[in-house]
């Protein structure tokens, strides 16, 4: 499980700005005129409603009509124009633009995702990478025009009003001008326990949401190893810790809430008082002080509750941070000008790699030369750098010194869509989609037709059990091929490699895990997408690579020896010494066995 994050910062008001523009991407001018349209009317409202006071004045004592109706002809047009504006202005969510906003800025963020170096993204959890595609997009604008709606006319309608009082009665309007403000340092107080309260709450959101994802995925692990109870206990603990920030917000929000709504609804009274004194003293007109009461008793309601609805400003402030952290990662840089090998022999020259956060390096100028059409088997121990190597060639990351070469051509020269045209990788651990076979055999070349598809399936040994499915191709795999056993979902995966047809195959032992049928099944498949090309073999059982064309021993991200079978026994070094403890490993399982 995910431990807390630290302390959140919040972001100020002009970078909320600039990331809400820039999240709008081609929908932002659109989306200013919107805004700017909202402040509009609710200047438009606060006009209409200063008008109420010198129809007061018309219509009190004795009704005055040739003076009353421009009055009340000018509010109704206002609150007309008022009323326009802000339809036209909440036009950017039911004409559509709200939703193709969002469109686009998923499509940008699954863009982002494709050009995302891979060790970066590897250290993000799947949940927290699905809320921020889906929560954060939503939280960024479903609210944001009916919330700026609301508070436009909780501040520039009272400022409006109170600037339009100062022509009738400068000391009223000089009142209302000192109460109205009293919104914007209120907020200021607030904003950032109430900033630091949705970034928590956002983040907490996101952990539940990675702790649901992995569990939900790692079920069966948990069934059979017996903990499924320890690991729900653990899922209780992230639901509890998102309670636990959400009664927080409640506690400590509730006081300073009251504090602020009774503040505005003194003030209100306030200027009722003060009005009501200078009409009892005569220096001020009962229509004038009937009219402001109509128009605080407006705004009470809406000034009390201005900072709760500044609450949700911040929501969209934690969602657009999310959104901006992912789309700010920079893909790894390409070399100028693009060049494409035409040769496929693969060489690490002096290639120093370390990872993020960690103090000693994985690789530590390493050098290799994997010839064309040859098979290359890499052996050593958990974490000597094996997995690194296939991931430097693929470009999951860059190393801090050295290069990785395809033919003699920098991988950092060589255009991504198409490095990874070059290498097809069969993974120990396949990953199969809930979509059919044919289209997961397809999707190494979208433009196959059904003929290559079953070519490509023939060729890894995989036809035969196909056709004996239900659906034969259009059978659905399940979730991560779940419907399929270890050996089917290994020949579907071999079978898409096939059809890639690259030049560069990697094999991240894929027999290391089946039954010995399977692995016969497997390792047919393997012969057949190996012949002709470039192979590179993570193994861990020595005797699957004992025909390599080469075998580099890798201990301590250094390759401490390389070559032939037969020669690295006769050299007595370290490969002999794993070879004998394998060895030894099998003479003590077949004893085993027999007895």
């Amino acid at each position: 499980m995910s431990t807390p994050q630290p302390m959140p910062t919040i972001t100020p008001l002009r970078d909320t700005w600039r990331q809400l523009m820039t999240s709008a991407r081609s929908r932002a001018p659109r989306l200013r005129a919107s805004l700017i349209g909202l402040a509009i009317a609710a200047m438009l409202q606060g006009l209409a409603l200063a008008c109420l006071m010198p129809l007061f004045q018309a219509l009190m004592p004795r009704p005055e009509w040739a003076n009353a109706l421009p009055w009340l002809a000018a509010m109704t047009g206002l609150m007309l124009a008022s009323m326009t504006v802000q339809w036209w202005s909440q036009g950017f969510d039911y004409r559509g633009d709200m939703v193709q906003n969002t469109h686009e800025l998923r499509t940008a963020l699954g863009e982002q995702l494709r050009r995302v170096p891979l060790e970066q993204l590897q250290d993000k959890r799947a949940g927290e990478v699905n809320a921020t595609l889906l929560g954060s997009v939503d939280e960024n604008l479903s609210y944001l025009l009916t919330v700026a709606g609301m508070m436009a006319h909780a501040l520039i309608t009272p400022v409006v009003v109170a600037l339009a009082a100062l022509w009738l009665d400068w000391r009223m309007g000089l009142i209302l001008l000192l109460v109205f403000p009293l919104l914007i340092p209120l907020y200021r107080w607030r904003r950032p326990a109430y900033g630091r309260g949705m970034r928590m709450l956002a983040d907490a959101n996101a952990r539940a949401s990675s702790d649901i994802l992995e569990y939900t995925q790692g079920l069966p692990v948990f069934r059979a190893a017996c903990c499924v109870g320890q690991q729900a206990q653990a899922l209780q603990a992230s639901f509890q810790h998102l309670e636990t920030i959400q009664s927080i917000g409640q506690k400590r929000g509730a006081k300073p809430n009251l504090i602020l709504a009774s503040v505005m609804e003194l003030a209100i009274l306030l200027v009722v008082f003060v009005g009501t004194l200078f009409v009892v003293q005569g220096s001020m007109a009962l229509a004038i002080l009937a009219a402001l009461m109509v128009i605080v008793v407006r705004f009470a309601e809406p000034l009390a509750t201005f900072v709760l609805y500044a609450k949700v400003i911040d929501l969209i402030e934690a969602a657009l941070g999310k959104i901006d952290a992912m789309l700010s990662i920079a893909p790894l840089p390409q070399q100028q000008p693009a060049q494409m090998p035409t040769t496929f022999e693969v060489a690490f020259e002096n290639v120093t790699f370390r990872y993020a956060n960690t103090d000693a390096p994985t690789l530590d100028s390493l050098n290799a030369r994997l010839p064309t059409h040859s098979l290359t088997a890499l052996v050593g121990p958990s974490g000597s750098g094996k997995t690194t190597v296939t991931r430097l060639l693929m470009r999951h990351a860059d190393p801090q010194a050295g290069r990785v070469t395809i033919g003699g051509v920098d991988v950092r020269a060589i255009a991504p869509e198409q490095l990874n045209a070059l290498v097809s990788v069969v993974f120990q651990d396949v990953y199969l989609f809930n979509d059919s076979i044919l289209a997961n055999i397809r999707m190494a070349k979208p433009d196959a037709s059904d003929a290559e598809v079953e070519a490509a399936a023939r060729a890894a040994h995989c036809h035969d059990f196909i056709t004996r499915l239900p659906d034969g191709y259009a059978t659905r795999v399940g979730d991560i091929g779940g419907r399929l056993s270890g050996g089917e979902r290994q020949r579907i995966s071999i079978a898409r490699a096939m059809l890639k047809n690259a030049p560069i195959v990697i094999l991240d032992e894929p027999t290391a895990a089946l039954d010995t049928e399977s692995e016969v099944a497997v390792q047919m498949a393997i012969d057949a997408l190996v012949r002709d090309r470039t192979v590179i073999v993570i193994a861990h059982r020595l005797s699957t690579i004992a025909a390599a064309d080469q075998i580099l021993v890798i201990d301590g991200g250094k390759v401490v020896e390389a070559g032939q079978h037969e020669t690295l026994l006769a050299r007595d070094g370290r490969y002999a010494r794993m070879w004998q403890a394998q060895q030894s490993a099998k003479r003590w399982h077949a004893a085993s066995v027999q007895a």
